[in-house]
């Protein structure tokens, strides 16, 4: 049996504290606790037990997300892979100087892995250009520095909260109740709502109208121009999408100021993400969709068939049933194309997708272009030991016509292997003892394994001669589909 690792929250216990201006003595008495044992805790010199961390959670405003041992484990990994990176350091710093980072300044790690993240998009950049302006000869980069794109900062925005936004889920949750949404007839309800409610008007505008838009506000006129190609559920997430940026602006833009966002386009971004999020939960309510999912055993194609919608649709929303006292199976949640450009990435596992650079080769969500439509699962085994049990299908959108094109995903979705027997997809397979595990990594770059036979480039530290791997060294948002 494995011994449950002792959970050492201290450093994020000080943190709110000091945040919400209180003294040692002042959390003490709202836990309910001798000052010596909060004392104790701050300085990790006691772990919490379940019950404490409960009292913390409740004190500190009832999420348990701040003391997530899985949002350890994930910063750990991160600043893993930053020390591994051959671009940034010399030689890997020691797993156990690492972990204590983490354990005691999980503040400056944060800082760190921003400007790590800077760093990686400025080599990106700096890359592109010498390719573009200078061929392979080279040449001197332009003046200026990146920062980190707005698409970033709301992405691990959402990630930091495990992809679950409770003021804006509630109230998705609530208007759906109170309209009575019914799938597959969606739209009338959410139509006729924006024009009680805010005095706009929906058109469907023909697909040859509205080739390069979904959504389209006319202000002055108080009409929203929607595609009509649309199924009824994403004519619905579109309306509702709109109705969160009209109605609910000020709790809109309240998640915004709290994601502490300083550029305008990234406000501008986080507000249209956080709409869309409001939309999902209007569409798939969380109570609903929770125990629908629970009693199908996460089968994704059944939950399509529930609800009406498409099955990226419904992978995005499990990866965010995170709501506290009322939590799904922990999930991460990818979408790729065929050229192995990541367009959506979250998790509420430890499991780290690499910030730049493209992913490992040998998971399987690449593997699902070969075998479109069909559903493939794969046991993987990340370089710090930890297991997760994944599923990965292809998916597409557009090509209404002979000579349309069609946009083609992967979607991937999977869980820490603990959690796997919940899956109706894990059934058959031995868990204790699987077969076939397959290791994988974040990303060539910053991958530690040296005995990879796909790698790209040498192993993170090492510098291999290019005999060692031939020539391969010569070289938000959620919208139903």
């Amino acid at each position: 049996m494995t011994r449950a690792r002792k959970l050492f929250v201290g450093p994020r216990v000080r943190r709110l504290r000091e945040q919400n201006g209180w003294s040692q003595g002042l959390l003490a008495e709202r836990l309910g606790l001798s000052l010596s044992y909060v004392s104790q805790i701050e300085n990790n010199q006691r772990p919490v037990t379940a019950p404490v961390l409960l009292k913390l959670a409740e004190v500190f405003g009832g999420d348990v997300t701040p003391f997530s041992e899985d949002a350890s484990r994930r910063q750990l990994a991160e600043l893993d892979c930053a020390f591994n990176d051959r671009t940034l350091c010399g030689e890997p710093v020691a797993a156990a100087t690492l972990a204590r980072f983490v354990e005691q300044a999980p503040e400056l790690v944060d800082a760190f892995l921003t400007l790590y993240q800077r760093h990686g998009r400025l080599q990106e950049e700096h890359a592109q250009l010498l390719d573009r302006f200078y061929g392979e000869e080279g040449g001197a980069p332009p003046r200026g520095a990146a920062m980190r794109l707005p698409h970033e900062e709301v992405r691990d925005h959402f990630n930091r909260r495990n992809n679950y936004l409770d003021v804006l889920d509630r109230e998705g949750e609530a208007l759906a109740a109170a309209l009575r949404l019914t799938p597959g007839q969606r739209a009338p309800a959410l139509r006729a709502l924006l024009h009680e409610r805010c005095g706009v008007e929906v058109h469907l505008m023909p697909e040859e109208q509205g080739q390069h838009w979904l959504r389209r506000l006319d202000r002055t006129r108080r009409r929203l121009d929607v595609a009509a190609g649309l199924s009824d559920a994403q004519q619905a997430f579109q309306m509702a999408t709109q109705y969160a940026l009209l109605a609910l602006r000020e709790a809109v833009d309240d998640v915004v100021r709290d994601g502490g966002f300083a550029e305008p386009a990234t406000q501008a971004l986080a507000r249209q993400g956080f709409a869309h999020y409001f939309a999902g939960a209007v569409l798939l309510p969380y109570g609903e969709f929770l125990a629908a999912a629970q009693r199908t055993r996460y089968d994704i194609e059944r939950l399509q068939q529930r609800f009406h919608v498409g099955f990226e649709t419904v992978c995005h929303r499990l990866s965010t049933l995170q709501r506290t006292g009322a939590r799904g199976v922990p999930f991460y949640f990818v979408r790729l194309d065929q050229a192995g450009n990541i367009s959506k990435r979250q998790s509420a596992t430890a499991f780290h997708f690499a910030h730049h650079g493209g992913a490992c080769p040998l998971w399987h969500v690449h593997e699902a272009f070969a075998q479109p439509g069909r559903i493939l699962t794969q046991v993987l085994e990340m370089p710090d030991g930890t297991r997760f049990f994944g599923v990965a299908r292809t998916t597409s959108r557009g090509g209404r016509g002979y000579r349309s094109r069609r946009k083609l995903f992967a979607i991937g979705l999977g869980c820490e292997l603990t959690h796997a027997r919940e899956l109706v997809y894990a059934d058959g397979i031995d868990l204790a003892e699987p077969r076939d595990v397959v290791p994988i990594g974040p990303g060539c770059r910053v991958c530690p394994r040296a005995d990879c036979v796909q790698r790209a480039f040498p192993p993170a530290g090492k510098a291999l001669a290019a005999s060692d791997h031939g020539e391969s060294l010569v070289s938000y948002r959620f919208e139903p589909d």
